[in-house]
């Protein structure tokens, strides 16, 4: 992508063990532009939160990067020593987890909290940084932001809390946001609040933001692209709309058709048969070979690398055998074969049979 802000590229992730080493995250490749939000979705053990702790230099011990760069602003980071990486923590990458009562300091208010963050990178005195901090709480949607400030965590619901942490992600203004799983502890009304003011903020400030997600209605409201990892890869990449509605990878089309809708009159939500393979016994070839009820033989052989397939791009063989046949999702009410060339709907029928199951809106 040309002008890109955050470049991820080839990016291994090992974790060595007594019965050997364990790769987490094999040849990951991304970019995010400026002001771009990407969406990272796939299964719990896909590597998404892997992804983002690689970014941020956050690995556990004895995860370790392995192969691969992460570049951000032109400046390589992955290879930085810790006091540097340190600096560019909070000034150029903020950062929003999960729980945010664990993101926040019990003992300090969260004035102190964020007039610290703001102190240590930005060239202001303490009552520029005070100001700073509770116009962030105003942007933020938290009311009395005057008074609010000197309180404790405790002290505030769990909405507002993650308020408060997206207003520690920003307080240094920094280019690239990667939040993981930031609504996953909320409650349904306060997720629709908390992503709207996420998307809103990061657009005002002109920020980047990588979201880590498992909820495919959080990706279609938020993101800009999506990228499906599957087993520590990338199985689909492209802008939402695509990946969603004409999906090319048949784990994609998987997930989409396994998600209930207010409009879908079938009687069951689709299945993937099996589950994801475990670190130590990666399968030959593709990885999801053994769940696709399209594979082919190549597919046991040798490992697809991600081709083109229209809009998106996608880690499939039959994508690159035949790059006109639709995904495995056609559109509800739609014909699999639909507006198809003879050589592409050809191509569609002797794909295999989860297209046609999909259309017929029967499991799997």
């Amino acid at each position: 992508m040309t002008g890109a802000l955050l470049q991820v590229k080839n990016l291994r992730v090992e974790f060595p063990t007594r019965r050997g080493t364990l790769l987490a995250l094999d040849d990951i490749s991304f970019d995010i532009a400026p002001g771009e939000i990407l969406g990272v979705v796939g299964e719990s053990g896909a590597g998404k939160s892997l992804t983002g702790a690689a970014i941020i230099g956050l690995l556990e011990p004895p995860g370790r990067i392995a192969g691969g760069e992460i570049v951000l602003g032109g400046q390589r980071i992955d290879n930085l020593p810790y006091e540097q990486m340190r600096k560019i923590r909070g000034r150029k990458i903020g950062a929003i987890f999960q729980d945010p009562l664990t993101s926040l300091n019990p003992l300090y208010t969260i004035g102190r909290q964020l007039t610290e963050t703001i102190l240590t990178h930005l060239p202001v005195s303490a009552g520029e940084a005070r100001q700073r901090a509770i116009r962030l709480l105003q942007e933020t949607g938290i009311p009395a932001a005057e008074q609010r400030i000197d309180q404790y965590p405790h002290q505030f619901s769990g909405g507002m809390r993650q308020r408060v942490v997206i207003a520690l992600a920003l307080a240094a203004e920094p280019q690239l946001i990667v939040a993981d799983e930031p609504t996953t502890a909320l409650d349904v009304s306060i997720q629709a609040q908390i992503i709207s003011l996420l998307k809103r903020l990061c657009k005002d400030h002109g920020a980047a933001v990588m979201l880590v997600t498992h909820d495919m209605g959080v990706i279609a409201e938020t993101c800009d692209r999506v990228a499906v990892l599957y087993a520590g890869r990338v199985a689909e990449i492209g802008p939402v709309g695509d990946v969603i509605h004409r999906p090319s990878h048949p784990y994609t089309a998987g997930l989409m058709g396994s998600i209930p809708a207010m409009d879908d009159d079938r009687e069951r939500l689709l299945q993937i048969d099996g589950s994801m393979p475990r670190l130590n016994n990666i399968p030959t070839g593709c990885a999801f070979n053994p769940r696709c009820p399209q594979v082919m033989d190549r597919c046991r052989r040798e490992r697809p690398e991600l081709f083109d397939a229209g809009a998106t791009r996608a880690a499939c063989w039959l994508v690159m055998t035949h790059p006109e046949a639709p995904s495995a999702l056609p559109p509800r009410g739609a014909k699999p074969t639909d507006g198809l060339s003879p050589a592409a709907a050809s191509a569609w029928r002797g794909a295999g049979t989860l297209g046609r199951d999909l259309a017929k809106g029967s499991p799997t």
